[in-house]
């Protein structure tokens, strides 16, 4: 009888988690989402009213990327011609 009520207590347990699990997932989702939002607006949303403030309409901006620096040498290695043996 101890068993039967055990297994029957598991799986009850395992459903009404599934069940909240449904329920509340979405809700927790959009609010991660809402919050993350928020932080990145709170960072970054000035930056485009600032951006915006420096240019007028029909202006031209070009900025140049930095030069590349190659750090790879010419010398690669040693070129190796391997031959079949029959």
């Amino acid at each position: 009888m101890v068993l039967l009520q055990t297994i029957l207590i598991v799986i009850l347990v395992y459903y009404g988690l599934k069940f909240l699990l449904k329920w509340l997932a979405p809700k927790l989702l959009n609010y991660a989402v809402k919050k993350t939002n928020e932080r990145f607006n709170e960072q970054f949303g000035n930056r485009q009213d600032f951006d915006s403030a420096e240019t007028k309409e029909g202006e031209t901006i070009i900025s140049k990327k930095p030069p590349r620096r190659s750090n790879s040498s010419k010398k690669v290695g040693e070129y190796i011609d391997f031959e079949e043996i029959d």
